[in-house]
């Protein structure tokens, strides 16, 4: 024991952090503290190398930084200029954030930069910068500029950077003019590019090689320069969306160097067709609102492993897309089709497909075997086409044993389709002109959760008894905008909201709920309902009742929650 403490008493400790070993403490005098760290006033200096003055509102640089300082975050303040002197002494700076302020080029001199050797981040955006600063340190990794005034930026703003990773210009008002052709000479190791939101009109020559995402967006892109991308053989996101791109403006050649594209997005541009040359990695192709149509088989033979297809909002017709345009894509999951002028269900898709999006087109008809080229569909969607029931075959969704969404909004169908799909937990059918409800098209859908039924012409006598029998799951059920005069009765016990709103209720009963305890959200605004429509015993049970909405009825309605609950409904008082 007596060894043990003898060593305590001798050990020296340990050694002293780094920065520290000439500091003060070991000649305090008893009792005595050490010296506060210098921090500006207001501001927080929750380490030696961390100053946070964010959200001050501060107009003038503060003084007292310590030289010590890493880290600065001047963002969110008023600040218009940064005195040279004060900064140049910063020289171990990391990070300089400068986010939101008020800051002009005048105002942010070059010199300033000359002695922050060390500076990895610096975020000047959202400023009032019109040109970049002509040098910034050789050390720097991300720089971001974006959401200023810049016309202009110099070989050396990001040029001659080798740890420059990424770059933010969008949302400035850069021309290729005051884009220098050797812009980013010496900096190979940038990743990330972003130039969108500017007003280039055509791809910038000499993009570093090592980009791994480059952000086009939102410019006035008519031309790609003939071998502009061939180096970037990195290249794994393209975004040249909201450009005025057309077929003239590509060749096959475009895009066939990018061996490594995963993402590509033409979308919002005056494409006629499919480009030509697309890169075999491609998953994602966006070419929604073009000008596209027809899509050949031919332009998709190099991209088999493409899984999302975009082309919403063309002007794809009836032999837009003829039997076999898309089977080379046979790993396709997702296509998009709304907004064209389909008649029917394209022939033919890759049999692999899971979600077919097809709203908003003009589809009048369903036939036995439209559907049966893609078994293992898991959504399909054809809202607001032309469906009528009489055209809509008995057999049209048998084969999708897989589906579990299928959305017929906003046609004409005046009764529910048949053999429905067992599996299927979400069926929408509002805004439809259904007038009856029987329970046999519903039967056997023991896992559907949700059922849209609002904006029909339903009412309570036209819902067959044991309409509800089988819908063990269901958890959400939508009857609003209806002609129902009270609440359906026997709803399923599994419901957990229910809608009702815009319908002619008048009254409530005491029994009205027995069937569903565990209700927890209940919609009745926007009925007939009066002071005491509703039954002093209606919520009884309902433990789990929240939500009772009554508001827009003719009077203001009493409401009574169950007693353990003591919460209060939507729209009324306490």
């Amino acid at each position: 024991m007596w060894l043990s403490l003898l060593l305590l008493l001798l050990w020296p400790g340990p050694p002293p952090a780094p920065g520290m070993e000439d500091a003060a403490f070991p000649h305090l005098g008893e009792g005595s503290q050490p010296p506060p760290r210098a921090c500006p006033p207001r501001c927080s200096c929750p380490r030696a190398d961390t100053v946070d003055c964010e959200g001050l509102d501060l107009q003038v640089f503060p003084d007292d930084i310590s030289r010590a300082a890493q880290h600065l975050s001047l963002q969110n303040n008023q600040l218009q200029e940064l005195p040279y002197n004060e900064l140049s002494r910063l020289s171990g700076l990391r990070t300089l954030n400068l986010h939101n302020n008020l800051i002009s080029s005048e105002g942010l001199p070059d010199e300033a930069f000359e002695s922050l050797t060390q500076l990895q981040h610096i975020y000047v955006a959202h400023n009032k910068l019109s040109v970049a600063p002509q040098f910034l340190p050789r050390s720097l990794r991300v720089a971001d500029l974006a959401a200023n005034q810049v016309t202009e930026i110099f070989p050396l703003t990001f040029g001659e950077k080798p740890a420059l990773r990424s770059v933010y210009l969008h949302n400035n008002q850069l021309s290729n003019s005051g884009l220098p052709p050797d812009a980013f000479r010496g900096s190979a190791a940038i990743t990330t590019l972003s130039l969108s939101s500017n007003r280039l009109s055509y791809l910038p020559p000499s993009l570093p090689p090592s980009l791994e995402r480059l952000h086009l967006q939102n410019n006035l892109i008519s031309k790609v320069p003939r071998g502009a991308l061939s180096r970037q053989t990195q290249l794994r996101e393209l975004y040249l969306q909201h450009n005025r791109l057309t077929d003239s403006a590509l060749d096959a050649t475009t895009f066939s160097k990018l061996c490594s594209l995963e993402y590509l997005d033409l979308s919002h541009n005056q494409l006629a067709e499919v480009p030509a040359g697309l890169p075999q990695t491609l998953t994602v192709l966006h070419l929604g609102r073009n000008r596209i149509r027809r899509v050949e088989a031919a332009r998709l033979l190099g991209v088999r492993g493409l899984r999302y297809l975009l082309l919403q909002h063309n002007q794809l017709g009836v032999a837009g897309l003829l039997p076999g345009a898309l089977r080379p894509l046979r790993r396709l999951h997702t296509l998009h089709l709304y907004g064209n002028g389909l008649e029917r269900v394209p022939p033919a898709l890759p049999r692999r497909l899971r979600a077919l999006v097809l709203p908003h087109n003009r589809v009048a008809a369903l036939g036995a075997r439209d559907l049966a080229a893609t078994p293992g569909l898991a959504e399909l969607n054809l809202a607001y086409n032309r469906l009528v029931s009489a055209r809509v075959h008995r057999r049209a969704f048998r084969p999708l044993r897989a589906l579990r969404s299928l959305d017929l909004a906003g046609n004409e169908l005046t009764l529910l389709p048949s053999g429905l799909p067992a599996g299927l937990r979400a069926l929408r059918l509002q805004r439809n002109q259904l007038r009856a409800l029987e329970p046999e098209p519903l039967a056997g859908l023991r896992q559907l959760q949700e059922l849209g039924l609002a904006h029909n012409r339903l009412r309570v006598g036209d819902i067959g008894p044991g309409t509800w029998h089988e819908l063990q799951a269901l958890k959400v059920l939508d009857l609003s905008h209806n002609e129902l005069s009270f609440v359906p009765p026997d709803l399923p016990e599994a419901l957990e909201e229910l809608h009702l709103q815009g319908n002619r209720i008048g009254h409530v009963g005491p029994d009205a709920f027995l069937s569903t305890p565990h209700l927890r959200a209940l919609f009745l605004r926007a009925n007939r309902l009066h002071a005491t429509s509703i039954a002093p015993g209606a919520f009884l049970g309902l433990r789990h009742l929240q939500v009772v909405d009554t508001a827009g009825n003719p009077e203001q309605v009493l409401v009574q929650l169950p007693p353990a609950g003591a919460r209060r409904p939507r729209g009324e008082s306490p």
